[in-house]
């Protein structure tokens, strides 16, 4: 995936949508060239490695625009109740390629998700009180915060920096 820069006009749908995709486009970059062994190397106290964050955006990206929107139950997740960082739990046969296949997956399956709603239309499942237009705004900041750790994780792995 090629970085996109986000619109400077239209309407409100489309500079929320270009913000979310520009956030997107640009983990891809973050994270490109990484082998799988420094993709999956811990360089904190936490679980956090930057296989897991690619990880844990792919379930977010799931549970806001297919559970929590669409109101799917059998949404996969590698968190659970009995494993809340299963999503970080990352072993040497990881492979970053193909996190990153399955969060663009993921996307996918969100850009079809959010397809079917107006901003202003809340979540079908018992959490109503979302509306498409909050959870865009929640994944922009979401995937933007995250994109903040992958910067400082690539910058101590192999010196990368960039916007």
């Amino acid at each position: 995936m090629t970085r996109t820069d986000p619109p400077h006009y239209g309407s409100e749908r489309d500079l929320l949508e270009g913000f979310l995709e520009y956030q997107r486009s640009v983990v891809f970059m973050k994270v490109r060239g990484l082998s799988d062994a420094d993709a999956a190397k811990r360089l904190l106290p936490s679980l956090t490695t930057v296989t897991g964050l690619v990880r844990h955006l792919t379930d977010v990206e799931r549970y806001w625009f297919r559970e929590v929107l669409l109101g799917e139950s059998d949404v996969p997740f590698r968190y659970s109740e009995e494993d809340p960082d299963g999503e970080f739990r990352v072993t040497g046969t990881d492979s970053i390629e193909g996190e990153l296949t399955e969060y663009a997956s993921a996307l996918d399956e969100a850009r079809q998700s959010a397809a079917l709603f107006q901003l202003d239309d809340r979540a079908r499942d018992i959490r109503g009180q979302v509306s498409l237009r909050w959870v865009l705004v929640h994944m922009i900041e979401e995937t933007a915060r995250h994109l903040g750790h992958l910067d400082i994780l690539r910058e101590l792995l192999d010196g990368e920096t960039g916007e």
